[in-house]
């Protein structure tokens, strides 16, 4: 029998347990959200606490977090209250290191999209941009945020309807699947830690 090593998650701080949950749970997704302010200046953010939920409707979540030093609510969360609209850009292997540069933390009228040297172009039913390079993106409508805690290491469920699709080109197949070998996607791990997804098998 394998010798296993227990944790009460009470005696842990919360950057403790910040790294014990996105070390255990990989690889994950990554969802770079991309959402407007009242002013209509945009916003670019990436989240690794992201994934899907179901497919009717196509429902997506991700869970932007309530943090120290500021206990501020994210630019993100903040657009997406006012809006209730906001695009989910997927990434891959050639847009990992600009999505990595929008993790930073930077005053609200910073666009990130400039900053990251990447592309908006206008969505086809929402009114934030998406991410030009980015080799899959998701529209999507508010359906429910829920709040799970508003202390240190607490923050929200933000869960979106997929209204629209975009694939670059070659990546959707003829027969509705993805190409994983023109996706490219990558995993996120802990921190600033990513993982190539390449080493594909089947059951």
């Amino acid at each position: 029998m394998t010798s296993m090593r227990g944790l009460n998650p009470d005696d842990l701080t919360v950057q403790t347990l910040f790294n014990v949950m996105t070390g255990s749970i990989v690889p994950r997704p990554i969802g770079w959200v991309s959402t407007v302010d009242r002013e209509g200046l945009p916003n670019l953010a990436p989240y690794s606490m992201f994934t899907a939920v179901c497919a009717r409707p196509p429902t997506v979540v991700f869970c932007p977090s309530y943090q120290p030093p500021h206990f501020k609510e994210k630019d993100t969360y903040q657009n997406i209250t006012h809006s209730g609209e906001f695009v989910i850009n997927f990434v891959n292997d050639d847009t990992v290191a600009a999505m990595d540069v929008t993790g930073a933390d930077v005053p609200p009228d910073v666009d990130e999209f400039k900053l990251a040297g990447v592309t908006p172009v206008p969505s086809k039913l929402v009114a934030p941009p998406r991410v030009s390079e980015s080799p899959i993106a998701f529209e999507c409508k508010l359906h429910e945020l829920i709040t799970i805690g508003l202390t240190s290491g607490g923050g929200h469920i933000v869960i979106g309807t997929v209204v629209y699709m975009h694939f670059a080109e070659g990546i959707y197949s003829d027969d509705n699947h993805i190409r994983f070998d023109k996706y490219k996607p990558i995993g996120g791990l802990v921190g600033h830690t990513y993982a190539h997804i390449e080493d594909l098998f089947g059951l």
